[in-house]
Protein backbone atom coordinates (compact mmCIF):
# COMPACT_ATOMS: atom_id res chain seq x y z
CA UNK A 1 0.00 0.00 0.00
CA UNK A 2 2.55 2.66 0.76
CA UNK A 3 2.93 5.07 -2.48
CA UNK A 4 5.31 7.71 -2.79
CA UNK A 5 3.96 10.26 0.27
CA UNK A 6 4.03 7.20 2.51
CA UNK A 7 7.61 6.85 1.44
CA UNK A 8 8.62 9.90 1.39
CA UNK A 9 7.58 10.51 4.81
CA UNK A 10 9.55 7.40 5.75
CA UNK A 11 12.75 8.95 4.13
CA UNK A 12 12.17 12.39 5.90
CA UNK A 13 11.86 10.45 8.97
CA UNK A 14 14.92 8.64 9.07
CA UNK A 15 17.11 11.84 8.01
CA UNK A 16 15.34 14.08 11.00
CA UNK A 17 16.59 10.99 13.33
CA UNK A 18 19.78 11.71 12.23
CA UNK A 19 21.18 8.62 10.62
CA UNK A 20 23.59 9.76 8.75
CA UNK A 21 27.16 9.00 9.21
CA UNK A 22 25.74 5.91 11.76
CA UNK A 23 27.31 2.38 11.18
CA UNK A 24 26.02 -1.15 10.82
CA UNK A 25 27.20 -3.46 13.32
CA UNK A 26 24.90 -6.29 12.56
CA UNK A 27 21.84 -7.73 11.46
CA UNK A 28 19.50 -10.34 12.45
CA UNK A 29 17.62 -11.98 9.97
CA UNK A 30 14.11 -14.42 10.74
CA UNK A 31 12.52 -14.00 7.62
CA UNK A 32 15.22 -14.88 4.65
CA UNK A 33 13.14 -14.26 1.46
CA UNK A 34 12.81 -10.43 2.80
CA UNK A 35 16.34 -10.75 1.63
CA UNK A 36 16.03 -10.28 -2.20
CA UNK A 37 20.01 -9.74 -2.40
CA UNK A 38 22.62 -11.19 -1.67
CA UNK A 39 22.06 -14.15 -0.16
CA UNK A 40 21.32 -13.72 3.89
CA UNK A 41 25.03 -15.08 4.74
CA UNK A 42 26.16 -12.90 2.54
CA UNK A 43 24.08 -9.66 3.11
CA UNK A 44 24.98 -10.07 6.91
CA UNK A 45 28.81 -9.60 6.01
CA UNK A 46 28.42 -6.74 3.62
CA UNK A 47 26.47 -4.94 5.81
CA UNK A 48 28.10 -4.95 8.73
CA UNK A 49 30.23 -1.66 9.63
CA UNK A 50 28.90 0.32 6.55
CA UNK A 51 27.97 3.70 7.03
CA UNK A 52 24.98 5.61 6.43
CA UNK A 53 25.36 8.02 3.80
CA UNK A 54 21.96 10.11 2.00
CA UNK A 55 18.71 8.58 2.61
CA UNK A 56 16.38 8.88 -0.52
CA UNK A 57 13.61 8.10 -2.43
CA UNK A 58 12.98 6.57 -6.07
CA UNK A 59 9.43 5.65 -6.53
CA UNK A 60 8.66 3.57 -3.62
CA UNK A 61 11.78 2.18 -2.62
CA UNK A 62 13.99 3.57 0.39
CA UNK A 63 17.41 4.01 -1.10
CA UNK A 64 20.50 4.63 1.36
CA UNK A 65 24.02 5.05 -0.15
CA UNK A 66 26.73 3.50 2.56
CA UNK A 67 29.99 4.22 2.84
CA UNK A 68 32.54 3.33 1.19
CA UNK A 69 30.44 1.78 -1.35
CA UNK A 70 27.11 -0.36 -2.06
CA UNK A 71 23.31 1.09 -1.12
CA UNK A 72 20.65 -0.66 0.59
CA UNK A 73 17.57 -0.60 -0.56
CA UNK A 74 14.08 -1.40 0.96
CA UNK A 75 10.50 -2.18 -0.83
CA UNK A 76 8.00 -1.87 1.38
CA UNK A 77 5.23 -3.52 -1.19
CA UNK A 78 1.93 -4.45 0.98
CA UNK A 79 2.80 -3.96 4.62
CA UNK A 80 5.75 -3.42 5.18
CA UNK A 81 7.11 -0.63 8.13
CA UNK A 82 10.33 0.41 10.10
CA UNK A 83 10.70 1.08 13.28
CA UNK A 84 13.62 2.69 14.91
CA UNK A 85 13.63 1.53 18.24
CA UNK A 86 16.32 1.46 20.86
CA UNK A 87 18.51 -1.38 21.21
CA UNK A 88 16.79 -3.91 23.64
CA UNK A 89 13.62 -2.42 23.43
CA UNK A 90 10.91 -5.51 23.24
CA UNK A 91 10.48 -7.02 19.47
CA UNK A 92 6.97 -7.17 18.25
CA UNK A 93 5.56 -9.90 16.16
CA UNK A 94 6.21 -9.39 12.10
CA UNK A 95 9.86 -8.05 12.62
CA UNK A 96 11.72 -9.57 10.12
CA UNK A 97 14.69 -7.60 9.49
CA UNK A 98 16.34 -6.17 12.07
CA UNK A 99 19.57 -4.00 12.03
CA UNK A 100 21.44 -3.23 14.66
CA UNK A 101 23.79 0.57 14.67
CA UNK A 102 26.40 2.03 16.54
CA UNK A 103 24.54 4.80 18.04
CA UNK A 104 22.30 2.32 20.56
CA UNK A 105 19.63 2.14 18.01
CA UNK A 106 18.47 -1.08 15.87
CA UNK A 107 16.17 -0.22 12.60
CA UNK A 108 13.67 -2.91 12.43
CA UNK A 109 11.77 -4.05 9.20
CA UNK A 110 8.13 -5.07 9.71
CA UNK A 111 6.20 -6.76 7.36
CA UNK A 112 3.02 -8.49 8.29
CA UNK A 113 2.41 -10.02 5.12
CA UNK A 114 6.06 -10.70 3.81
CA UNK A 115 6.08 -9.42 0.85
CA UNK A 116 8.95 -6.76 1.32
CA UNK A 117 11.98 -6.86 0.09
CA UNK A 118 15.45 -5.52 1.72
CA UNK A 119 18.33 -5.21 -1.14
CA UNK A 120 22.09 -4.81 -0.64
CA UNK A 121 23.59 -3.88 -4.30
CA UNK A 122 27.00 -2.29 -5.52
CA UNK A 123 24.95 -0.72 -8.32
CA UNK A 124 21.54 0.47 -8.43
CA UNK A 125 20.90 -0.13 -11.94
CA UNK A 126 19.55 -3.70 -11.95
CA UNK A 127 16.84 -2.63 -9.41
CA UNK A 128 15.98 1.32 -10.12
CA UNK A 129 17.08 1.26 -13.71
CA UNK A 130 13.91 0.26 -14.87
CA UNK A 131 11.76 3.04 -13.17
CA UNK A 132 9.96 5.77 -14.70
CA UNK A 133 10.25 9.59 -14.12
CA UNK A 134 9.22 11.24 -10.75
CA UNK A 135 6.12 12.81 -10.77
CA UNK A 136 7.44 15.89 -7.91
CA UNK A 137 10.49 16.79 -9.95
CA UNK A 138 10.82 19.68 -12.45
CA UNK A 139 11.24 17.37 -15.77
CA UNK A 140 7.67 15.90 -14.99
CA UNK A 141 6.42 18.96 -17.41
CA UNK A 142 3.26 18.66 -19.79
CA UNK A 143 5.35 17.83 -22.65
CA UNK A 144 6.69 14.54 -20.48
CA UNK A 145 3.47 13.54 -19.72
CA UNK A 146 1.73 14.20 -23.19
CA UNK A 147 4.67 12.35 -24.71
CA UNK A 148 3.59 9.11 -22.28
CA UNK A 149 0.43 9.24 -22.93
CA UNK A 150 0.03 9.90 -26.85
CA UNK A 151 3.21 7.23 -27.36
CA UNK A 152 1.23 4.60 -25.79
CA UNK A 153 -2.74 3.42 -26.34
CA UNK A 154 -3.68 2.06 -23.05
CA UNK A 155 -6.53 2.70 -20.63
CA UNK A 156 -5.32 5.61 -18.44
CA UNK A 157 -5.36 4.07 -15.15
CA UNK A 158 -3.11 0.98 -15.97
CA UNK A 159 -0.46 3.55 -17.38
CA UNK A 160 0.03 5.36 -14.48
CA UNK A 161 0.24 2.54 -12.00
CA UNK A 162 2.86 1.00 -14.12
CA UNK A 163 6.04 1.86 -12.54
CA UNK A 164 8.02 1.87 -15.55
CA UNK A 165 6.41 5.32 -16.50
CA UNK A 166 6.06 7.36 -14.17
CA UNK A 167 7.58 5.74 -10.56
CA UNK A 168 5.45 6.10 -7.45
CA UNK A 169 2.00 6.66 -7.72
CA UNK A 170 -0.20 3.89 -6.79
CA UNK A 171 -3.66 3.01 -6.53
CA UNK A 172 -4.78 5.66 -3.88
CA UNK A 173 -3.15 8.74 -5.65
CA UNK A 174 -3.94 7.59 -8.99
CA UNK A 175 -8.08 7.49 -8.33
CA UNK A 176 -7.98 10.99 -6.50
CA UNK A 177 -5.84 12.81 -9.52
CA UNK A 178 -8.22 11.22 -12.41
CA UNK A 179 -10.84 12.24 -9.92
CA UNK A 180 -9.57 16.02 -9.44
CA UNK A 181 -8.72 15.82 -13.29
CA UNK A 182 -12.32 14.70 -14.15
CA UNK A 183 -10.97 11.92 -16.30
CA UNK A 184 -12.29 8.31 -16.66
CA UNK A 185 -10.04 6.04 -16.15
CA UNK A 186 -10.59 4.32 -18.98
CA UNK A 187 -9.92 6.40 -21.16
CA UNK A 188 -7.61 5.65 -23.62
CA UNK A 189 -4.43 7.37 -22.83
CA UNK A 190 -3.58 8.46 -26.47
CA UNK A 191 -6.99 10.21 -26.71
CA UNK A 192 -6.75 13.23 -23.98
CA UNK A 193 -7.01 16.48 -25.21
CA UNK A 194 -4.25 19.15 -24.58
CA UNK A 195 -5.99 20.83 -22.24
CA UNK A 196 -6.79 17.87 -20.58
CA UNK A 197 -3.35 17.23 -20.31
CA UNK A 198 -2.44 19.58 -19.14
CA UNK A 199 -4.98 19.13 -16.21
CA UNK A 200 -3.96 15.89 -15.52
CA UNK A 201 -0.04 17.37 -14.88
CA UNK A 202 -1.62 19.60 -12.37
CA UNK A 203 -3.51 17.09 -10.41
CA UNK A 204 -0.64 14.13 -9.74
CA UNK A 205 1.53 16.53 -8.50
CA UNK A 206 -1.03 18.20 -6.40
CA UNK A 207 -2.55 15.10 -4.49
CA UNK A 208 1.26 13.88 -4.24
CA UNK A 209 1.56 16.52 -2.33
CA UNK A 210 -1.11 16.50 -0.28
CA UNK A 211 -0.77 13.16 1.05
CA UNK A 212 3.03 14.20 1.45
CA UNK A 213 1.56 17.56 3.85
CA UNK A 214 -0.85 14.86 5.23
CA UNK A 215 2.03 12.31 6.71
CA UNK A 216 1.07 9.67 4.19
CA UNK A 217 -2.54 7.49 4.39
CA UNK A 218 -3.73 5.53 6.47
CA UNK A 219 -6.84 3.59 6.03
CA UNK A 220 -8.51 1.61 8.30
CA UNK A 221 -7.00 -0.14 11.80
CA UNK A 222 -5.29 -3.19 10.59
CA UNK A 223 -2.13 -4.38 11.35
CA UNK A 224 -1.08 -3.75 7.99
CA UNK A 225 -1.58 -0.33 7.50
CA UNK A 226 0.47 2.56 6.66
CA UNK A 227 2.89 3.96 9.94
CA UNK A 228 5.60 6.74 10.46
CA UNK A 229 9.21 5.61 11.89
CA UNK A 230 7.21 7.34 15.27
CA UNK A 231 3.69 4.74 14.75
CA UNK A 232 2.10 7.63 13.62
CA UNK A 233 -0.53 7.31 11.34
CA UNK A 234 -1.02 9.45 8.44
CA UNK A 235 -3.58 12.35 8.20
CA UNK A 236 -4.24 11.98 4.54
CA UNK A 237 -7.37 9.65 4.57
CA UNK A 238 -8.97 12.34 5.85
CA UNK A 239 -8.70 14.65 2.88
CA UNK A 240 -9.30 11.81 0.23
CA UNK A 241 -11.91 12.56 -2.41
CA UNK A 242 -13.09 9.41 -3.94
CA UNK A 243 -11.03 6.51 -2.33
CA UNK A 244 -12.85 3.97 -0.86
CA UNK A 245 -15.55 6.42 -0.82
CA UNK A 246 -17.94 4.56 -2.67
CA UNK A 247 -21.56 5.42 -1.91
CA UNK A 248 -21.06 8.96 -0.50
CA UNK A 249 -21.56 12.21 -1.95
CA UNK A 250 -19.14 13.55 -4.96
CA UNK A 251 -17.88 16.50 -3.28
CA UNK A 252 -18.39 18.13 -6.76
CA UNK A 253 -21.56 17.00 -7.52
CA UNK A 254 -22.49 14.98 -5.10
CA UNK A 255 -23.79 12.24 -7.30
CA UNK A 256 -22.95 8.84 -5.44
CA UNK A 257 -19.08 7.60 -5.72
CA UNK A 258 -19.15 3.93 -7.66
CA UNK A 259 -16.67 1.02 -7.04
CA UNK A 260 -15.56 -0.38 -10.09
CA UNK A 261 -12.84 -2.85 -11.57
CA UNK A 262 -10.06 -1.41 -13.84
CA UNK A 263 -7.01 -3.80 -14.80
CA UNK A 264 -8.39 -6.10 -11.86
CA UNK A 265 -7.93 -3.18 -9.42
CA UNK A 266 -10.40 -1.71 -7.56
CA UNK A 267 -11.01 1.93 -9.11
CA UNK A 268 -13.47 4.35 -7.23
CA UNK A 269 -14.64 7.01 -9.50
CA UNK A 270 -17.76 9.82 -10.22
CA UNK A 271 -19.48 8.49 -12.91
CA UNK A 272 -21.23 12.04 -13.48
CA UNK A 273 -17.91 13.74 -13.36
CA UNK A 274 -15.92 11.02 -14.77
CA UNK A 275 -17.16 10.33 -18.27
CA UNK A 276 -15.72 7.21 -20.47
Amino acid sequence: MPELPEVQTLVNDLNVAGLAGVSFTGVRVSWPRSIATPGVRDFKRRIRFKTIGAIRRRGKFIVIDLTPEGHLLIHLRMSGRLHLVPRGTEPSHHEHVVFALDNMLELRFHDTRKFGRVFLVSDLAPVLGQLGTEPLEPSFSTKTLKDILTSRKRLLKPLLLDQTVIAGLGNIYVDEALWEAGLHPCRRSHTLSDAEVKTLRRTIPRVLKRGLKNLGTSLGTGKANFYSIARHRGRNQDQLKVFRRTGTPCPRCRRPIERIIVGQRSTHICPHCQIR
